[in-house]
């Protein structure tokens, strides 16, 4: 839609947009290499969806397909809007176009600000194979997608598949998912800490030292100190 495009100019900023091209990792070899900046701020972006929340999935399709990364962002945030409005068989639809076109998701901030509020919504009662189909993937957004969603479910006191997905993550190399990983776990730990230290004794000798830090943030620092030094 040209008039949505136009709403995203209006906003744009070539000082911002440098700066999120070195924030965003553009650079050759980088996770984010090659994208494209306008230098929009994220609640510009969240107006700029809700005042477009009516378009047709035909048109979002479009505005995901754009180089512009923060065109992309406005088009996933308004697959969110959509999904929180829409009846069952319009989330259900949703979901499907949403994991249709995930691959257009490929930065963390697309995948943090929409996954859990649309895939994780939507398998709160349902078959979570999916997720760990994704955790399983060799795509680093596909796996980042699997644990980020669970986010939905913690929010809710269910904290098993964010448990079991970290477990199959342990291993993984990228410092993107280590994060992700330890950002649930703290979430999990912010909900019942006994949990997440169960989790922790069981695996913190061999836990990613990022995915530690992440997960272990909110402990005082005698205990923080201990789970790094690998005294627990």
């Amino acid at each position: 839609m040209k008039e949505l495009f136009l709403e995203i100019k209006n906003k744009s900023s070539e000082e911002r947009a440098q700066t999120s091209k070195r924030f965003f990792k553009t650079g050759k070899g980088q996770y984010g290499e090659g994208d494209e900046f306008l230098g929009l701020t994220v609640p510009d972006c969240r107006d700029i969806a809700k005042k477009f929340i009516n378009i047709e999935l035909k048109d979002v399709k479009m505005h995901l397909e754009s180089k512009n990364h923060e065109e992309r962002l406005v088009a996933f945030l308004i697959l969110v809007e959509q999904f929180k409005k829409a009846d069952s068989n319009g989330k259900e639809k949703i979901y499907a176009f949403y994991m249709k076109n995930k691959g257009f998701a490929n930065n963390w901030d697309l995948v943090d600000l929409t996954a859990d509020k649309i895939v994780g919504e939507w398998l709160i009662d349902k078959d979570k194979k999916i997720l760990f189909d994704l955790a399983s993937s060799d795509k680093l957004w596909d796996k980042r997608i699997a644990i980020v969603s669970t986010y939905a479910f913690i929010k809710r006191g269910k904290f098993d598949d964010t448990l079991k997905i970290s477990e199959i993550l342990l291993k993984d190399k990228h410092d993107l998912i280590h994060k992700a990983c330890g950002w649930m776990l703290r979430e999990v730990g912010k909900r019942d800490i006994a949990v997440l230290e169960r989790f922790l004794k069981k695996h913190y000798k061999n836990m990613p030292r990022t995915m530690l830090r992440y997960a272990i943030e909110r402990f005082d620092e005698k205990k923080r100190k201990s789970y790094l030094r690998g005294e627990i």
